[in-house]
């Protein structure tokens, strides 16, 4: 049997603020810190004994993680950060209120830049100093689709999809279990690979923050069931506050 926890970052200053964040590097709210920590204490108390864990170029996703794996005593195994596991780019969105957005533009363009699989929203010049182009975290990223004005779903498919089949699932074949501690949309794109969920269906799936999801495998790596580490009432409230980011 093999286990793969996927688990977004905890809540962030901006996910307080409702506004999108992307590839804006933003930290931990407090909440998100007792989030990250929590996490750790139930991965912990279930019996995981990770051997290597991923996460992306942000700090909200890097600091989960040190809080999962500090909780585990588990601060020594080996982590390999990627910008493939960043969140989808929001492009200009960035940084602005989803609310505002909506009243500014309607609530069915801004849902389409924020969930549709292949719409993106307006992107960033490269000259525009938040443009990944002039950070220097990506100068030695040689993959076009490392330094992106803006990304649908579908580009953020496109550079996790290859990154899961070639790297992080033979992790997960040789050491049993693996961490991943990422983004909505990254975790969303390998999700959606795993459990061959279409283009359609893939929008109306909600990721809470600092919950864990585990994934368990058979000798085959066939999927033979998924589920959060979080009671059915818990789960349904922090996934509709994720549905609803975008209403008053």
């Amino acid at each position: 049997m093999y286990k793969l926890v996927l688990i977004r970052h905890g809540q962030s200053t901006w996910n307080l603020q409702n506004l999108f964040t992307g590839w804006t590097d933003v930290d931990l709210s407090e909440r998100g810190v007792r989030e990250g920590i929590e996490a750790g204490q139930r991965l912990k108390k279930e019996g995981f004994n990770f051997r290597y864990a991923y996460t992306s170029y942000l700090k909200r996703a890097i600091k989960t993680l040190n809080y999962v794996l500090e909780e585990m005593d588990l601060m020594w195994i080996p982590v390999e950060k990627t910008w493939r596991l960043n969140e989808k780019h929001y492009g200009i969105l960035q940084g602005l209120d989803k609310v505002e957005m909506v009243e500014k533009y309607g609530a069915e363009q801004v849902q389409l830049w924020r969930r549709s699989y292949d719409v993106r929203p307006p992107a960033l010049k490269e000259s525009d100093p938040k443009h990944p182009l002039n950070d220097p975290r990506y100068d030695d990223v040689t993959d076009e689709l490392g330094h992106p004005g803006t990304e649908a779903l579908i580009d953020t498919v496109a550079r996790i999809v290859p990154y899961w089949e070639s790297n992080i699932k033979a992790k997960l074949v040789e050491h049993k279990e693996v961490l991943v501690a990422a983004h909505g949309n990254s975790l969303r794109g390998i999700i959606k690979h795993i459990k061959n969920i279409s283009d359609s269906d893939i929008i109306a799936l909600n990721i809470p923050t600092g919950i864990p999801y585990v994934f368990e495998f058979d000798e085959k790596m066939n999927l033979v069931k998924d589920y959060f580490l979080a009671d059915e009432e818990t789960l349904r409230k922090l996934m509709e506050e994720v549905a609803n980011q975008t209403k008053k």
